[in-house]
């Protein structure tokens, strides 16, 4: 009697267990089919409906086997969405749901990316100046190299972001374009230099030589006026028009060349994102 109660209890355990481990490849057989379906609604570029897929799977998979690749795919779909406040919600839930130090990098990435397209360009620099001092991702300094030249270059830092390219190829193409375009650009403070010196000139080192002939002009007249005036004891005329009108001409030549090469900058930098825009084919933010 006790043998066949042994024996009853055995084939009673080996049924608990092929039913469990059958239960279990049937979830492990579904997890697996949802992740190949939101998979392929995220190759397929529909982001949002991946995203409810993603979030499907990830509650039905108990032991989170898969939660690292739901987040981290859920973040790019937000960051390729424009909703970059969502995607590094989700990088950084990826980051904690993984222990690979390359998952953790790369996810740490992808939030320094968010911030340059967000042009939180600050927090972008400081998780970069983190990942480099983190000895255990030694190997990754041209990646963070990389991504810190392009944060710079966003924040319209040009000659540091090409220092930064420098140390990836002293003839990295990025590195060439940031000297380009710092290269083209105007100072501002020889411009208003100059403008003190020589009302107009601020105008026509920016290339604006209508404005310039103007400046100079009114700035001749009017001193003409102002002196005459003095010469011709005409005390009160003269302070009137040296006052009110030559010292404000004087000092609006000054500004209108500040804002003349200011802008002359922008619209070189602008053509240097256009290209990057359009043109580059490495890797964007």
């Amino acid at each position: 009697m006790k043998l066949y109660s042994k024996i009853s209890a055995i084939i009673f355990s080996v049924i608990i267990m092929s039913v469990t481990f059958s239960e279990r490849l049937s979830a492990q057989n579904y997890l697996a089919r949802q992740l190949s379906f939101a998979d392929k609604l995220f190759s397929e570029e529909l982001y949002f409906e991946a995203i409810t897929e993603y979030k499907r799977l990830m509650f039905f998979d108990k032991d989170k086997i898969h939660d690292f690749r739901c987040n981290f795919n859920i973040g790019l779909c937000y960051k390729y969405g424009g909703f970059y406040d969502n995607a590094i919600v989700y990088f950084k839930q990826a980051e904690l749901s993984t222990i690979i130090d390359e998952d953790i990098f790369q996810s740490r990435i992808q939030v320094a990316r968010c911030n340059i397209l967000r042009k939180t360009t600050s927090v972008a620099l400081s998780i970069l100046n983190d990942l480099e001092h983190e000895t255990r991702f030694a190997d990754k300094k041209e990646d963070i190299y990389y991504w810190r030249g392009w944060a710079l270059m966003v924040a319209d830092d040009w000659e540091n972001a090409s220092r930064s390219f420098y140390y990836i190829d002293p003839e990295h193409p990025l590195k060439l374009l940031c000297d380009n375009v710092e290269g083209n650009k105007y100072s501002v403070t020889f411009a208003k230099v100059i403008s003190y010196i020589l009302p107009g000139s601020g105008q026509f080192y920016s290339g604006n030589y209508l404005s310039g002939f103007m400046s100079l002009g009114w700035n001749l007249w009017l001193g003409f006026l102002t002196v005459n005036s003095f010469v011709e004891d005409r005390i009160f005329d003269g302070l009137v028009i040296g006052n009110l009108l030559w010292l404000r001409f004087y000092r609006g030549n000054v500004q209108n060349a500040e804002n003349f090469v200011l802008q002359e900058n922008i619209n070189i930098a602008n053509n240097a994102y256009k290209f990057l825009q359009n043109n580059f084919t490495g890797e964007k933010p």
